[in-house]
């Protein structure tokens, strides 16, 4: 067999084997097993992540506690740079980066100023996600959010 056609096909297996992003699909919040302290929590949340354009596309659909609903769209780009946010009254940038396979941590940013990080953490079997947020709440208090979520199945 020749080098050339060794090449190809090791370089072939390696696209095979690397998996998708372990984020992409749908998750729903469980509130249940989420902490938002100091809170209140949101009514439900919905995350979709999809491929899109070689990349990642968040949506995110948030129904809160008194009913309205709030539809934020991002790129879940990894590579360190800011991106725009559209949709959230509270964020219009964020800054991502891969931390492994699973994890990623980021910067949300408003007005030029960074608001809190988070890190999202899928599950190895690919059926939970975490996310966790720290940063500043409305009266000045620092919120530290843990929210759960469970990967529908399609």
């Amino acid at each position: 067999m020749s080098r050339l056609v060794l090449v190809v096909l090791l370089l072939g297996a390696a696209s095979v084997i690397r998996a998708a992003d372990p984020v992409l699909g749908t998750w729903r919040l469980n509130l249940a097993k989420s902490r938002y302290d100091p809170g209140p929590p949101p009514k439900s949340q919905t995350r979709i992540y999809r491929e899109e354009n070689g990349g990642v596309r968040a949506v995110v659909i948030t129904v809160h506690k008194n009913g309205n609903t709030d539809t934020v769209h991002y790129p879940a780009s990894y590579d360190g740079k800011e991106h725009p946010v559209s949709g959230s009254p509270d964020t219009d940038g964020i800054l991502m980066k891969r931390v492994d396979e699973y994890t990623a941590e980021s910067l949300l940013i408003h007005a030029g100023n960074t608001i809190g990080t988070s890190r999202r953490t899928v599950s190895r079997d690919g059926q939970t996600m975490t996310i966790t947020f720290k940063g500043p709440g409305e009266r000045g208090q620092q919120v530290n959010n843990t929210a759960f979520y469970e990967k529908e199945k399609e």
